[in-house]
This record gives structure tokens, C-alpha cells and sequence, in this order.
């Protein structure tokens, strides 16, 4: 016979503890373990005033709503409050009983907009999570591993205009122009104006490009099969346990090699016992092989597919003598120094009177002078020297762990904790909203090692039930021993 349950049953009255309806294992209890929230008091009491206005909601409780949200991958905050209303966890993490009344779900956003907008009080939580897996030696900054994802803006792609922004300078521009005009003189040339950004472009150059009309600060992003679409990019770093290290925000039509010195400087100042950098072709330029190598570290980057025809010969079959300082084309002929050009590239020309009876020249050149032009980046010897590093059997392991660790950290985050799309506008609050994600996954990682970690099992307490266990114990091993 069916075992059917009663109407009743749902109008049952009982006592209940809030403590025990939350799962032994449950990851809330592992994390309100595995670190005191307290020190959230410290960091915003300048932000509230004992003796004006309202009692104001508990900061601890407020931002652990957002944590929820974040944890869990809760799509918004009115969700999350729903959740929160009828979630026996959430009420006990958050200190609430059943008749706790739970906070409006626009409680956050005005303590946002009010309290802790334009402050770094977020940068402080990240950072505060990250010491405690620190103190315990969790995190292991020998290796490095720097990458970037984008994260949808809350921007219709079609609402959008055409605008002239100003070119900007590289950061490297100055360095870049003090080496080049240095080989110029050298050379016995004129040196360049430094009046430009380093591509020809005067002071006061602008460029078109298409900027939204709903989130003016996120940019368009368009690459490989993607459908192109407004978005944020986030430039991230992490160690071989995959707990992040750093995290900065940018709009997406920003290229990664131009956010890595941002990012790099982050988490050099806080682990300055770095010894390699590994990131993937988009960060492989002459540029940030020179600032990794002159740090002292090695970068740890891939092979990088040519960009030219595949009809033609590939860059790497024009090689360089560094002895004579020329190149040697696939014919065995050498093309010597000509100039270097404001980008740069030092340019190697060939013989035209060589090269148009030449029965390579088809895969080689299409110059109507039959001249062969190849370039060379000033800082090219520090991208050699990465190369070189690429074909070792350690740097071949460096990179392998690469796919492991910030490329998970990527998949866990946009699948597991929302982290895909924003529904928040400007880049303060997605910057924001990218910390706190993070933080959480580091948070969440750290609970869970915690746990497992021998170091804070609670060891077993005297009892006397277990003194007489013991002494039957012992006495059964003496008369084992006797009779053998």
C-alpha cells in the first residue's frame, strides 16, 4: 500500500534549531569556519556614524548577502533575497532565525551608491581573503599564471554610435623612443620627434570607433566565431592552486598586451618571490619579454602562429646572424642593415639586382623593385630568449599547468558563479562585481582546504569509556604476544 502523507502534516507545529536544519557538510559551515568575518567592521566604520540617523543594517550581515549572490551564482539581488527568504543556510549564515524580517532587495545597491562607491573598500575584501590562504601557505606564487576573459556588458548592441576618440600613447612609449633614437645616432641619424605615440600619430590623433549608448564605458568585442557584443574584459592572474592573485578591468576593445603591465605590477608588489610568468600569444610581445626578463623572471609563453600568407615563406626561415647583424633569406642571401622606423623595427633590405633573377621570389616578395624588406623589433632578443626558454622541458611543463588553472578559473567563474553576463552598468560596478566573484571563489577554495587540512581537525577529547577501551586493548595485545 501507498504511503500517502497527510494534509496535516504541512500544518505541523514543532520546535526547530536553525543550527540543525544547515547540512553538516554544508559549504556556509566550512566557510564561516574557515575565516572570521570581523574584520569587515574595521573596514567601514568610517562609513557609518554611531550616533546619526537609523540603525543601520549589520555591514557583516549586508555583505554576506553579497556573497550569497555571488557563491551561489545567483542571477541578481532580488533573486538572492528570495532565495534567502526560504533558504535555511542563508538564514543561518546570515545570523537570521524563521521571524528575522530579511533586507529590501535594494538594501546593497543604495549602501552602494551612498557608502562605498568610489572607495576601494572591495579591493580590501579580495585582499583580506587572499592573506588568510597566504598565512596558511595555500597559495604557492612561484609561477604565475596571467589571462583574460570578457564578461558581457548590460548593453543592447544595436544602441550605438560612431565617435573620435583620441589615439593614446603606449606606456613604453618614452623608453621605447630614448632606444630607438640611441640606434639612430648610432647610426649617424636624426633623431625622431617625440611628439608622436610611437606609430606615426601626431599629438591630438583620433580614431573611429563604436562606443554604446547604454554603458558607454564597456567596448565592443568581436573575435573568432564570437557575435560581436559589448563587453567587459577581465585581466586575471592566479598560482598552480588556482586561487587569484589580481584582477583589473578594462572594456573589451582593449588588447590584452596593453592591460599586462596593470595587472603585472599588481601582483608583483604583493609576491615579489615570483619567478615565472606564464601567459598565453596575445600578451607574446618584444615588450613584455623585456619587462618579465629584466625583473629577473622568465617568461613562459607559446608559439605564436605567423600572420602571413601561407604561400609565402614564414617569418622564422629569414634568420637573423646576430655576429654580422643581417639576415640570411631562404636563398642564402643576405640582407643588410638599412634604418629603424618609429615603431621600433629595424629594417633589413636585400639586393634588388639579386633578387629579380632569383627563383624564389614568387614565395618571397611581391615588391614591383624586387626588394625584400624584413624587420626586427629592437627587443627582439628578449623575445628570443622566451623562445628559447618555450622548447625547454620545464617550460613545457609551466605552460601545460596553464590550461589547468587560469583557464578553469575562467570556466568555474562564468558557470558556477555568474560571472558570464553583468547586469550592472559602468566599469566601477563590474569591477566590483568581478572582485567579489573572485573573492568568493577564493573564499570558497580556502574553506574547503581548510576543512581538509589536517592541521584543523579537532583532535579526539579524553573520556573514560575510551580509557577503558584502551586498557582492554593493551591487555588483548599482551596475551596475543603470549601466545605466539
Amino acid at each position: 500500500m501507498l504511503n500517502q502523507k497527510s494534509e496535516n502534516d504541512r500544518r505541523q507545529i514543532g520546535f526547530y534549531c536553525m543550527e540543525d536544519l544547515v547540512p553538516k557538510d554544508h559549504i556556509l559551515r566550512k566557510i564561516e569556519k574557515a575565516i572570521d568575518f570581523s574584520f569587515i567592521y574595521d573596514l567601514v566604520k568610517d562609513k557609518y556614524s554611531e550616533d546619526t540617523g537609523r540603525p543601520s543594517i549589520d555591514p557583516v550581515v549586508l555583505f554576506k548577502i553579497v556573497f550569497i549572490q555571488y557563491l551561489f551564482g545567483i542571477r541578481s539581488m532580488r533573486q538572492t533575497i528570495k532565495e534567502i527568504e526560504v533558504n535555511a543556510a542563508y538564514r543561518w549564515f546570515l545570523g537570521y532565525n524563521w521571524n528575522d524580517a530579511v533586507p529590501h532587495f535594494t538594501t546593497f545597491g543604495k549602501n552602494y551608491s551612498r557608502r562605498f562607491e568610489g572607495t576601494d573598500i572591495f579591493e580590501q575584501i579580495f585582499a583580506r581573503i587572499l592573506l588568510e590562504a597566504v598565512k596558511l601557505n595555500y597559495v604557492d606564487p612561484k609561477a604565475v599564471f596571467i589571462g583574460s576573459t570578457h564578461i558581457k556588458a548590460s548593453a543592447n548592441r544595436n544602441k550605438k554610435m560612431k565617435v573620435q576618440v583620441q589615439v593614446e600613447a603606449r606606456h613604453y612609449h618614452k623608453e621605447l623612443m630614448e632606444e630607438i633614437n640611441k640606434e639612430r645616432e648610432a647610426h649617424g641619424k636624426k633623431p625622431f620627434d617625440d611628439d608622436d605615440d610611437g606609430k606615426g600619430n601626431k599629438t591630438g590623433k583620433t580614431k573611429e570607433v563604436e562606443k554604446s549608448t547604454t554603458d558607454p564605458e564597456c567596448g565592443m568585442f568581436h573575435k573568432g566565431k564570437h557575435e560581436k557584443c559589448f563587453a567587459y574584459t577581465a585581466h586575471t592572474a592566479c598560482d598552480r592552486h588556482d586561487f587569484i592573485l589580481g584582477v583589473e578591468l578594462s572594456p573589451a576593445n582593449v588588447h590584452d598586451s596593453v592591460m599586462f603591465k596593470s595587472i603585472y605590477d599588481k601582483v608583483k608588489a604583493i609576491f615579489p618571490e615570483i619567478k615565472y610568468v606564464t601567459a598565453d600569444a596575445g600578451y607574446k610581445t618584444p615588450y613584455i619579454c623585456k619587462q618579465i626578463l629584466d625583473d629577473h623572471r622568465v617568461p613562459v609563453l607559446p608559439y605564436k602562429r605567423p600572420m602571413g600568407k601561407k604561400e609565402y615563406f614564414k617569418p622564422y626561415e629569414y634568420v637573423y646572424d646576430e655576429y654580422y647583424d643581417c639576415i640570411i633569406c631562404p636563398n642564402d642571401q643576405i640582407l643588410h642593415y638599412s634604418t629603424i622606423n618609429r615603431d621600433g623595427y629595424r629594417e633589413y633590405k636585400s639586393n634588388p639586382e639579386i633578387c629579380v633573377h632569383c627563383p624564389k621570389r614568387e614565395q618571397c616578395t611581391q615588391s614591383k623593385n624586387s626588394q625584400k624588406t624584413v624587420t626586427r623589433h629592437v627587443w627582439a632578443d628578449y623575445l628570443d630568449t622566451a623562445e628559447d626558454f618555450r622548447y625547454t622541458p620545464q617550460g613545457k611543463a609551466i605552460y601545460r599547468k596553464r590550461a589547468e588553472t587560469i583557464e578553469r578559473v575562467f570556466a568555474d567563474a562564468k558557470e558556477k558563479h555568474g560571472l558570464r553576463y553583468t547586469t550592472l552598468r559602468g566599469k566601477a560596478k563590474v569591477t566590483m562585481q568581478a572582485l567579489l566573484t573572485f573573492a568568493c571563489m577564493n573564499l570558497k577554495k580556502l574553506a574547503i582546504w581548510k576543512s581538509r587540512d589536517p592541521r584543523f581537525k579537532p583532535q579526539p577529547g579524553f573520556s573514560f569509556l575510551f580509557f577503558i577501551h584502551f586498557v582492554l586493548g593493551q591487555k588483548i595485545i599482551a596475551k596475543n604476544a603470549a601466545w605466539a
